[in-house]
């Protein structure tokens, strides 16, 4: 059995090594189009801002090793340029000189990946990209030989953000355009402004709500009219499936633009399977088709693939798109759906904020953190998590997916036994408190007001009450509330107006003693949710 693999990064040589580790006879041939193979293309940004100074540490193979320890047949700078799907051969074409030559195949396993979208604008050809390495070594020549002062990149995704940072490390003014409002998408709005902050905070000049429109010898233009210096162009607007060679071959297409496969990762000519960013893959939460760039996602599929083709009964179920951020000091994670997708397809659900400390504020180090939590009301099932801030976000945003995925609901996040410890967490994890408070709403009925219903509220007729010190209300508060800390609530409950309340302290906790009191006496009172802190950080995003 003869198998042939294009594409010799994550989820092709994913496949590779695992056919090969299943079958040490099978014939195995990788073409790769480019000059380099198993690659960490993650690492990427961090060594053009020399944070991995040593390029070869992000060479985890050459076809020379792969040879030596899986007996492959790894042949790059060969493009695939066509599949003939009735005589099972791919036409390959030498990239140096041109000449082509024929290959077949038993098994065909497409890994081509995606490629960054360049959009089609005066002067786009002097912009760069960056994801691979060929594209990290003329990034790095042209920094050192020009010595650029000023650059622009594009984009305020994953690895814009990414870039936007080494670039600054690397000391460079750099401004970043972003077409939405906000950088990183999946975040919610009231999640993304201390994204903003820490941008702003080294440097990064933010222009939201824009886009490029052309690229200058020494500038760029934006839609606005604005002009930007710019030494250096990055575009990081996103990418697009590589499936050029699988349409000529008649292969079937999603409805998302990439490979469509099934769970075992066969194409729809049996023959062929597809892994990787170039393959369509199913939404966990709703069934459906999406597009999810992950190296984990296609690490696996490549693992799947092989053990198909080796006979292995195999399934890849549904993603969760979990991802993470390093922003400067700040740590940004996500996992399944925002409220924003939520509330747009239609899909009821509740969400929780809290503003915990990375551990036990009495042990030096504590750093805090934003969370959001949403999960359906009816079955109770989380839906989707949020995490910005400093040390252990990441390991939150970990447990809250593996969560997800265990099909526990909100309210069992409360009955987790994490490790604790003052240095590493608190007696009632992050986590564990997302749980009792979902507890809170689903048990004991508790009421909450999110951020973007107040102003409803209030012209309903809600009065709000701020349960803070005085103290803390001089320091800033929500207009038109009336503050009675909650020390001194229970002998002012006759200063409280008719009518509905809500309550609101610096993060929730206060708010809900609050509440619960007041409901308890027969007042309908809710607690807004995330209090002041989530609020603020919601409407005054500069």
């Amino acid at each position: 059995m003869k198998t042939v693999i294009v594409g010799a990064v994550a989820g092709g040589m994913s496949a590779a090594t695992r056919l090969r580790r299943l079958d040490p006879t099978a014939e195995i041939v990788v073409f790769e189009r480019g000059e380099h193979v198993s690659y960490a293309n993650c690492g990427l940004p961090y060594h053009v801002g020399g944070v991995i100074a040593d390029r070869g540490f992000l060479l985890l193979h050459t076809p020379d090793s792969l040879r030596t320890r899986f007996d492959l047949d790894v042949r790059v700078r060969a493009e695939v340029v066509a599949i003939d799907r009735a005589r099972q051969v791919v036409r390959v074409r030498e990239v140096a000189g041109g000449g082509e030559y024929e290959e077949c195949y038993d098994r065909l396993v497409l890994s081509p990946g995606a490629a960054p979208f360049v959009p089609d604008l005066p002067g786009i050809e002097r912009a760069m990209t960056l994801r691979s390495v060929t594209d990290a070594d003329r990034l790095t020549a042209l920094l050192a030989e020009r010595q650029p002062r000023a650059a622009v990149v594009v984009g305020g995704g994953f690895i814009g953000l990414e870039t936007a940072e080494n670039l600054c490390l690397r000391g460079l003014a750099v401004s970043l355009v972003e077409l939405d409002r906000q950088v990183l998408a999946p975040l919610d709005p009231e999640m993304v402004p201390a994204v903003h902050a820490e941008l702003r905070r080294h440097g990064v000049s933010l222009h939201l709500g824009t886009a490029l429109t052309k690229v200058l010898p020494d500038a760029v233009e934006l839609a606005d009219g604005r002009l930007l210096a710019a030494d250096l162009v990055v575009l990081a607007i996103g990418v697009r499936p590589e499936v050029g060679v699988a349409r000529a071959a008649g292969l079937t297409i999603g409805p998302r633009g990439g490979i469509a496969v099934d769970d075992t990762m066969r194409t729809s000519d049996r023959h062929i399977y597809a892994v990787g960013d170039a393959v369509e893959k199913t939404d966990r939460l709703s069934g459906e088709t999406a597009l999810i760039p992950l190296a984990n996602t296609a690490n696996r599929q490549g693992r799947l693939a092989a053990d198909a083709i080796a006979g292995r009964p195999v399934r890849l179920d549904g993603r969760l798109g979990t991802a993470i951020v390093q922003i400067f000091d700040l740590t940004v994670a996500v996992t399944g759906w925002n409220e924003k997708r939520l509330r747009a397809a239609g899909r009821p659900y509740q969400a929780v904020h809290t503003h915990p400390a990375s551990h036990a504020g009495y042990y030096p180090g504590a750093e805090p953190m934003s969370l959001k939590l949403l999960f359906d009301p009816g079955d109770r099932r989380i839906l989707g998590a949020q995490a910005v801030g400093g040390a252990g976000v990441d390991k939150r945003i970990d447990v809250l997916a593996t969560a997800m995925r265990a099909g526990l609901t909100a309210g069992e996040l409360a009955d987790l036994e994490l490790a604790y410890a003052p240095a590493f967490g608190s007696a009632k994890d992050p986590v564990n408190m997302l749980g009792y408070i979902a507890d809170n709403l689903i048990t004991d009925a508790q009421r909450t007001v999110q951020w973007h219903e107040l102003d409803a509220a209030v012209t309903a007729g809600a009065t709000l009450i701020d349960v803070r010190t005085e103290a803390e209300h001089a320091a800033g508060h929500i207009p038109d509330s009336l503050n009675l800390p909650l020390d001194t609530l229970r002998a002012r409950l006759d200063e409280l107006p008719d009518g509905d309340l809500v309550v609101y302290c610096q993060v929730g906790q206060r708010g809900h003693t609050a509440t619960v009191l007041l409901t308890g006496l027969g007042r309908r009172a809710a607690n807004l949710d995330g209090g002041y802190r989530t609020w603020h950080a919601a409407t005054i995003d500069g």
